[in-house]
């Protein structure tokens, strides 16, 4: 495993692991027992980098991932970064699929916040607490305040910002500097590479969240793919229905013979792809399989040369990509 920093000084796996997936989004939660192997299994195979947050959980637990990720840690706590984040919750009257996001970054909620992840992660300080998402009620001011606050009270060591703009990121970061974003990044959605100037400019790490477009890029999924598990949020993404196949198959075309040229897969090759690309990122894929985390892991060692990515990027500018959940509507090129 080769190893990246974010920010000045946080030190991590060049892929991490985001643990979202085990206990929501994709339906059932996975079996604790499993979960909980899984996680250290990563451990085990040179992962040092685990994303949660307070919200991950199922409607009889809300916050049941980062009870599991705190146990199944605790025998490696002084080997590893845990990032959790703060300041949304879920909208659970609501009928739609995904919940609606209800924001609140209040500073008596944050506080309470952060006592309850320390009590579930197990710990006495969090690695990176991010900002969920933008409260527009709290000026991002008070809770950068809040951040410092807490850093120097020693519960949290660092703090990030998800789905955040330039201009967010700088009025942050000029009260308490950040050490890094995490927001949407994968080969079919690459609208925040706008940000990379800024980022390098304040010395920001970038944590890409679903880079791999839920799963899309692995090439594991077909157009006969069905996803009827209750809860399983791909089944309403568009880049999932049968008609974003054909859109796509030049972009799957594209992964795949370069994955073949490089004896890899192409779920390695949409990873190493925005590792080659910028030293900044580091890519934390989910999934619920040992196969699938080693192979995730294992795009750390795949070497894309500048030229390779280079290539890449041209091919991208040029093709139609379907829309992606979250992300635009179809490109047509």
């Amino acid at each position: 495993m080769k190893y990246t920093f974010l920010g000045k000084d946080l030190n991590v796996s060049a892929v991490g692991m985001g643990c979202m997936g085990l206990s929501h989004a994709y339906g059932e939660p996975l079996d604790k027992e499993a979960a909980i192997k899984l996680i250290r299994k990563a451990v085990e195979n040179g992962c040092t980098f685990f994303d949660t947050a307070e919200i991950y959980g199922t409607a009889d637990d809300p916050h049941v991932n980062e009870t599991l990720v705190g146990e199944a840690l605790k025998p490696y706590r002084d080997k590893v970064v845990i990032a959790t984040k703060f300041g949304i919750t879920f909208d659970r009257s609501s009928n739609q699929a995904p919940l609606p996001l209800i924001p609140d970054s209040r500073p008596e909620v944050i506080r309470q916040s952060v006592e309850g992840s320390l009590k579930r992660l197990q710990t006495d300080h969090i690695d990176l607490y991010y900002q969920h998402r933008l409260d527009k009620n709290v000026p991002i001011e008070e809770v950068a305040g809040v951040m410092a606050d807490l850093i120097k009270e020693g519960k949290i060591l660092h703090w990030g910002l998800s789905e955040a703009t330039e201009e967010t990121i700088r009025r942050a970061d000029a009260v308490c500097p950040l050490t890094a974003i995490q927001n949407r990044y994968h080969m079919m959605y690459r609208d925040y590479e706008k940000l990379f100037l800024v980022l390098k400019e304040l010395n920001i790490g970038f944590v890409s969240f679903s880079p791999l477009a839920n799963g899309f890029l692995s090439g594991k999924y077909t157009a006969d793919s069905k996803f009827t598990e209750k809860g399983d949020y791909r089944a309403v993404m568009p880049q999932f229905q049968p008609e974003a196949y054909e859109a796509n198959r030049a972009l799957l075309q594209m992964i795949g013979d370069m994955a073949q040229a490089k004896q890899a897969t192409p779920a390695q090759i949409s990873l190493a792809w925005m590792i080659c690309r910028n030293p900044a990122i580091v890519p934390i894929p989910g999934t619920r399989k040992a196969d699938r985390l080693l192979e995730n892991l294992g795009a750390a060692d795949i070497e894309l040369t500048a030229e390779e990515v280079a290539k890449i990027d041209k091919a991208l500018d040029e093709m139609t990509i379907s829309a992606v959940y979250g992300g635009t509507k179809v490109v047509q090129k």
